[in-house]
């Protein structure tokens, strides 16, 4: 019984549990995470789906994407997405173990930053954030959905 969290890439057998989560981040029946496009994450060296288990049971995820740049040279930033970890799961370490393996996988990439946006109203999340690091205090996010550039 393994009661550490442990964090590795995705695998395509991972499909379903990783849409679980999602769906608890989005109440959306139209999340739909398929096992090709795991495999095109999983095989893009710019791009890192990490789950982290507990016992076996995937209990949360992060996927973080580097962008290229040419403001500093060949240094990339790093965009952070879905992070979400299992309401049944939270206050045990696993999001902050989650958030240093993508640090991790961002540091070997030299990337000059790492953003990330956050809904309004998951204020605890936005606690959750600054906690391990991430500042309001510089820059505002913006968001226009696929919908509203048609």
């Amino acid at each position: 019984m393994n009661v550490h969290p442990l964090v590795r890439s995705a695998d395509i057998g991972d499909a379903m549990s990783i849409q679980s989560l999602y769906r608890q981040l989005v109440d959306d029946e139209k999340v739909n995470v398929s096992e090709q496009q795991l495999q095109e994450i999983g095989d893009d060296s710019r791009a890192q789906l990490f789950v982290c288990e507990v016992d076996d049971t995937v209990c949360g995820t992060v996927l973080v994407s580097l962008c290229l740049d040419v403001m500093y040279g060949q240094q990339p930033f790093a965009v952070v997405e879905n992070f979400v970890v299992d309401t049944a799961c939270r206050g045990r370490g696993i999001g902050r173990t989650l958030f240093r393996e993508a640090e991790n996988f961002c540091r070997t990439r030299n990337a000059s930053k790492i953003m990330l946006l956050s809904s309004i109203s998951r204020e605890s999340a936005h606690r959750f954030f600054e906690g391990v690091g991430f500042r309001t205090d510089f820059k505002r996010g913006f968001v226009k959905y696929r919908s509203q550039f048609d």
